[in-house]
């Protein structure tokens, strides 16, 4: 297992396969497990970089998460990229790891090919969401289905990282309030935005939310691409990991 520091404490990564770079990056409460299945497709074209942010998976944990945590996960994201000298990567990131994928393109674009922000909110936090998210999360830690996945991902300590990760999105809907410290027409990279149409945490709130949302950030941006899948669940890179395999190979020009 290789691991590299940041802020005095070890942060796991791991990588496969040859040819460009494509770094895979986690969403919240998950770990770079979450890509098992489609790491394996990725490898045959691709030298694929997971990482497991702090406080995840096989890295240092944290006594408590920062508000600011998908800017935070960005800075280890980049400390990964120039410690290993790595430059135009491609970038895919579901979930929480698109913030953080939209994050690193936005500071250091010299880094940075293309990206892909699969199922995100879009540039603010989600009230609907935030709000209900205490409650939400003690139930997912009573469902057995939920309860094996965050094992998967962390190991017997899930439940700490289940609750840190509840307690930063709280605070930061109310510190905070945006995802990204730069204006969004500054990015340069070439950018997809997916999702899909069932998304259970999206489509209760508006059958045309991605449409939207995703329309304003393209809008601001001045360019990028979006592809809402009609079918299919959270995240849209693993509920049509077939589809959207295909999807990103096209967009990397494979």
């Amino acid at each position: 297992m290789s691991y590299f520091n940041f802020d005095n404490k070890r942060v796991y990564y791991t990588e496969f396969g040859n040819g460009t770079p494509l770094l895979l990056l986690h969403g919240n409460t998950a770990s770079s497990n979450m890509f098992a299945e489609i790491a394996e497709k990725y490898k045959k074209n691709f030298k694929v970089i997971l990482i497991d942010f702090l406080g995840h998976g096989k890295s240092d944990r944290l006594d408590k998460f920062p508000a600011d945590l998908w800017f935070y996960e960005a800075k280890q994201t980049i400390a990964l990229l120039r410690e290993k000298q790595y430059s135009k990567v491609n970038i895919i990131g579901s979930s929480g790891g698109a913030l953080v994928a939209i994050n690193v393109a936005l500071e250091a674009s010299e880094l940075v090919n293309k990206v892909i922000a699969d199922s995100f909110e879009g540039e603010k936090p989600l009230k609907a969401f935030t709000e209900n998210i205490e409650v939400d999360r003690e139930n997912s830690k009573q469902n057995e289905n939920a309860k094996a996945f965050y094992l998967y991902m962390h190991g017997l300590d899930w439940e700490q990282v289940v609750d840190n990760d509840t307690s930063a999105i709280i605070r930061h809907e109310k510190e905070i309030g945006k995802f990204f410290h730069k204006d969004l027409q500054s990015f340069k990279s070439d950018i997809l935005l997916t999702g899909s149409k069932e998304d259970e945490f999206i489509g209760t709130i508006s059958p045309n939310y991605f449409e939207k949302v995703y329309g304003e950030l393209v809008s601001k941006i001045g360019h990028g691409k979006i592809n809402l899948f009609e079918t299919g669940g959270h995240p849209a890179m693993l509920t049509n990991q077939d589809s959207f395999y295909q999807l990103s190979m096209e967009f990397f020009g494979q």
